[in-house]
């Protein structure tokens, strides 16, 4: 059984406190952020206090002494395939030569939108040829980035009492494979031509973020955030690593990456922890976590964007107000901003950028943490109104946008958001540059594929952009 409902509702994080002793008998039930039925932007503890969700009070400011000074961005280049969350092992993308036009090339419905705790949260992975994506309710299709035509389609709900409803979980592909974790408890590895089923294995815990892999073996993350190996061909399991158990968390997660043979791992706990792939000992560790008296949101401390390696260092944000530039084969940070974030940082030759729990899309030097531009990614856009009943009366409120992203495509920083847009912003100034409209609201980042981005919505869209 479930120990408590610990959950916090509010759709400006997409956050859930999830129960402690989530291997218990049951999965979560009643923890959608997204809830049309939420008594407005209020977090619930476990002994029923309420708690407020207002944003952290960051005050950043653009560096003086990098007031009119230009950076460097790479030139654009062919991403060709996209096997894993995080993008290709060992290959720096920066700056992606994608979506000229800008312009929705074809939409194609994936299944089961988010509902309740059906939630579409698995990143898109792709081939080349296939793009292969998972719905709310754990059926994996396979469509061609050409045309948008469904190839093949395997349902993975196990349709058993125990796990009802799940969320979490996501894909991987390898060759011939393509590995598959669920909040049902599964990691499947299929065919990735096919569908066909491989192996199978049952988790203790549901599975939170989506898989990654090396030669040897696929690495899974459950929501108690321990991290599992299991052999690629046979789905053995091999070794586990148990990070601290963390009660809160961000509703999307946030994979490991892999640089040799060193695993970088993100958890809710803050803990951001380079291990041994081949044992699972720990090389080094660092903790992304920023306490504030005034805030209680701040003792959320996920990683839920993914760390980023680029040119022998790793890049993270957590939600509880760390940013930070660390050293690769040490973990000792070089720099750190006080800002909070639930997005990837994304390096691009001198500059690395982020966008904020607060909205804000920041520019800051790669090599001293200082900040070149800040940009409002809310300027000029009204609040989202969502009705809600208190004392007797109808009120009501205004709901921040979410952002995801950004992506440096074709000279462009999109991003992606909760009002069902993609956004363009110039790169050297920040300044909104164009938007298009996309089938629904998205809280997964546009993936690269060839001379396309692929965005997932909420609505359990595919949706291409040339």
């Amino acid at each position: 059984m479930m120990h408590s409902k610990a959950y916090i509702k509010t759709a400006s994080v997409m956050a859930l406190a999830l129960a402690v002793g989530l291997s218990g008998c049951s999965t979560i039930s009643r923890l959608n952020p997204l809830n049309k039925g939420d008594e407005g932007p209020e977090a619930v503890a476990t002994q029923g206090e309420r708690i407020s969700i207002v944003a952290f009070d960051q005050k950043m400011a653009p560096s003086e002494s990098l007031a009119g000074i230009d950076f460097y961005i790479p030139e654009a280049k062919t991403v060709s395939s996209w096997p894993k969350a995080g993008g290709p092992d060992g290959v720096e993308i920066d700056h992606v030569d994608a979506a000229k036009d800008f312009k929705v090339a074809w939409t194609k419905s994936i299944g089961e939108k988010s509902k309740g705790l059906s939630q579409v949260l698995a990143p898109p992975v792709s081939d080349g040829k296939l793009i292969y994506v998972m719905d709310g309710n754990a059926h994996v299709s396979a469509f061609d980035v050409n045309s948008g035509e469904r190839v093949w389609e395997q349902n993975l709900n196990p349709d058993i009492k125990r796990d009802k409803d799940a969320f979490g979980g996501g894909l991987a592909l390898n060759g011939d494979k393509l590995f598959v974790t669920s909040g049902y408890r599964l990691v499947v590895a299929l065919n990735a031509q096919t569908g066909a089923r491989e192996w199978e294995k049952t988790l203790d815990s549901p599975a939170h973020a989506a898989p990654v892999y090396n030669a040897k073996y696929v690495f899974v993350t459950d929501v108690d955030n321990q991290l599992m190996a299991f052999d690629v061909t046979t789905g053995d399991p091999m070794w586990t690593y148990q990070a601290i158990v963390e009660p809160a968390r961000i509703l999307k997660a946030s994979s490991p990456v892999i640089g040799g043979n060193v695993l970088y791992a993100p958890f809710s706990s803050g803990e951001l922890i380079a291990l041994d792939t081949n044992t699972g000992s720990p090389v080094w560790q660092q903790v992304l976590a920023r306490t504030s008296r005034t805030n209680a949101l701040s003792e959320i401390r996920d990683i839920s964007g993914h760390p980023v390696i680029y040119r022998n260092e790793v890049f993270a944000a957590s939600h509880s107000g760390v940013f930070a530039a660390m050293d690769l084969k040490t973990g000792q940070p070089r720099w750190t901003v006080n800002a909070d974030s639930i997005n990837t940082p994304l390096p691009a030759g001198d500059v690395v950028y982020l966008a904020t729990v607060q909205g804000e899309l920041m520019a800051v030097n790669r090599d001293s943490g200082q900040v070149y531009w800040l940009a409002d990614l809310n300027e000029g856009e009204p609040k989202t109104k969502k009705s809600f009943f208190g004392l007797g009366k109808e009120k009501k409120i205004g709901i921040r946008t979410v952002w995801t992203g950004p992506i440096l495509a074709s000279g462009r920083l999109i991003l992606v958001n909760s009002d069902g847009k993609a956004v363009a912003f110039d790169p050297k100034t920040g300044k909104k540059t164009d938007e298009l409209k996309i089938d629904g609201a998205a809280f997964i980042a546009p993936i690269p594929v060839g001379d396309k981005l692929f965005v997932v919505t909420n609505d359990a869209k595919l949706v291409a952009i040339q």
